[in-house]
């Protein structure tokens, strides 16, 4: 007999107090998400002298799947290089991009398609020069269909010049539109005029790659700590390649290492709330993350730093998996799935964290209009919980299949708040949708990401953060056979939409906005996919952390300026 909401909710309430008891607390991040990052600004208002040892004990949810910036795809990935690394531009401490190995603005060509960059004099940690080649040869590399990069297409193509080419291997790599001119100096083509070019320079998949090192080491690059060059404010120590612990360490090559203040940054991966929340009770760690239970029990602590980011989770519906279809290819089954789950509880019991409910794709307070307006005010919510509605589709879809029962298996992460969330999701659905059985199998960060590039699933809890600030970071994620779509979703009309808002449209601000707000309510009529909630972060977080800023896309977090002061 299946349980009702209620009682589940209840019963849910009681295991986490129960484990909180036996464990004395705990705190965990939200489900992984592909790439990740947030809006945010600085995590304290940074004051007080650095003290005489400036070491910061963090925790991550999950290990790093590669280190390799043509084939990073995830949070924790981007996370690290954001901070290892550096690239034309960074994100300052008010999120707005800023040259960064680029020193200066570039000149821009009267067509808007042609940027020249001027190169600071920086090193890599090794103290070989940065150089306009190294630029050259890591856009090559990502773009290149034999490196493999899940990013390299996605960022490049439509953008830089015969990126969709190279990446389809109809053209050699040598042809994309980035030309080292000298030393100093890089030369990028666009495709098209961009609006959000000098944004997208901050992402990870255009950092730098020392093309020596990188050919030296072969299939050894990147593989640990041993095998890799930073040019940012850290370099990475102590990570054997699969490992659940590594450090960051002050890189004293690094151009402005004046600014760092930080000498070593030691990381755990802690999957359990309570061990994390221990670990931080403990001393041991300086942040915690906080969820469900845990969530409420620190609400009111003093030490919480609250966070609404700008990503979104939802449900991806798998069409085809093995080449067979799924009964997810579907509109009604779709529909039903993405009604009959009731999002406010989710996120005001399960996840307690200051998560929103998510109705939408795009998310709310991240991009606004030349007047300040909100991109989620034009759509507004667009699909709800509506449990007597799901039913009526649900029916209706399954006499279209001719069946009279579905079984769905639904992947997700190990975590212990992936995995509540997702026993909630099998509740509701199996609860509001007769017939329907859901298969739960949790897996851990890079066997789903492995899993999803293969399609290898039918749904999949899945989260999105932004890659830059605009729209079209969340819209262009859902156009046939994109390298991010992975679930056999197409429409026609979606792909022009987003296609006019891209070519035609890019330089009318207004028509390209309502371009983008079409294509989002298209693809959430066609329930494409099901959204979940926006991500709200609370974390505990030690008074004597400062500086550590928060990021609205790319890495999720810098420690360039961060440092600690007033620890006893």
């Amino acid at each position: 007999m299946k349980n009702s909401k209620l009682f589940w909710l209840l019963s849910l309430v009681l295991v986490l107090s129960a484990f909180l008891a036996a464990c004395g607390g705990g705190g965990d991040s939200s489900s992984e998400t592909t790439t990740e990052t947030e809006e945010g600004t600085s995590e304290s208002g940074a004051s007080g002298e650095p003290d005489a040892e400036q070491v910061l004990n963090l925790m991550e949810s999950a290990e790093i799947p590669t280190m390799d910036s043509a084939i990073a795809e995830d949070a924790v990935a981007f996370n690290i290089l954001n901070n290892v690394n550096e690239g034309l531009y960074r994100l300052n401490q008010e999120n707005v991009a800023e040259p960064a190995i680029a020193e200066g603005e570039p000149t821009i060509s009267e067509d808007g398609l042609t940027y020249t960059f001027k190169l600071r004099d920086a090193k890599w940690d090794n103290g070989e020069p940065v150089t306009a080649q190294d630029f050259v040869f890591a856009w090559q590399r990502a773009i290149d269909p034999a490196t493999g990069s899940p990013y390299g297409p996605y960022m490049m193509g439509g953008t830089i010049k015969n990126a969709a080419k190279i990446a389809a291997d109809e053209m050699d790599k040598e042809e994309l539109g980035v030309k080292a001119v000298d030393e100093k100096t890089l030369e990028v083509t666009l495709e098209r005029p961009t609006p959000y070019f000098l944004s997208l320079m901050s992402f990870g998949t255009f950092l730098p790659q020392n093309e020596k090192f990188v050919t030296e080491k072969g299939d050894d690059y990147a593989s640990n700590s041993e095998n890799l060059l930073s040019n940012g404010p850290f370099k990475l120590t102590n990570w054997d390649g699969t490992g659940l612990t590594w450090s960051m360490e002050k890189n004293p090559e690094y151009w402005d290492a004046e600014t760092v203040q930080l000498e070593t940054i030691n990381v755990d991966v802690v999957k359990e709330p309570a061990t994390a929340v221990n670990l931080y009770n403990s001393g041991e760690k300086d942040r915690a993350l906080l969820t469900g239970e845990f969530a409420l029990q620190y609400a009111d602590n003093e030490e919480v730093v609250k966070e609404l980011e700008p990503t979104i989770f939802y449900l991806k519906f798998n069409q085809e998996r093995n080449g067979e279809k799924t009964p997810l290819a579907n509109v009604n089954i779709r529909k039903a799935i993405a009604m009959a789950f009731n999002k406010q509880d989710l996120v005001d019991v399960v996840l307690a964290n200051g998560s929103l409910p998510a109705n939408y794709l795009v998310p709310t307070e991240f991009t606004f209009d030349e007047n300040k307006a909100d991109f989620r005010e034009v759509n507004g919510d667009l699909i709800s919980f509506n449990a007597e509605e799901a039913k009526k589709l649900w029916a209706q879809g399954l006499e279209e299949e001719g069946v009279t029962e579905v079984t769905l298996e639904l992947l997700g992460g190990d975590t212990e708040t992936a995995k509540s969330m997702d026993e909630y999701l099998k509740s509701q659905l199996e609860e509001n949708l007769e017939g329907l059985t859901v298969k739960l199998k949790a897996v851990p960060f890079q066997v789903r990401l492995e899993l999803d590039q293969k399609q290898d699933y039918e749904i999949q809890t899945a989260g999105w953060g932004p890659d830059y600030q605009d729209p079209m970071t969340f819209i262009d994620l859902f156009v046939t056979d994109s390298s991010q779509n992975r679930m056999s979703y197409s429409n026609a009309e979606y792909d022009a939409l987003v296609e006019s808002a891209k070519g035609e449209l890019a330089q009318d601000t207004a028509a390209r906005w309502d371009a983008m707000a079409q294509a989002e309510k298209l693809l959430l009529e066609e329930a494409a996919i099901a959204p979940i909630y926006q991500r709200g972060l609370m974390s505990l977080q030690k008074p004597y952390v400062q500086g550590i800023v928060t990021h609205p896309f790319g890495g999720d977090y810098s420690y360039k300026w961060a440092y600690v002061s007033g620890k006893q």
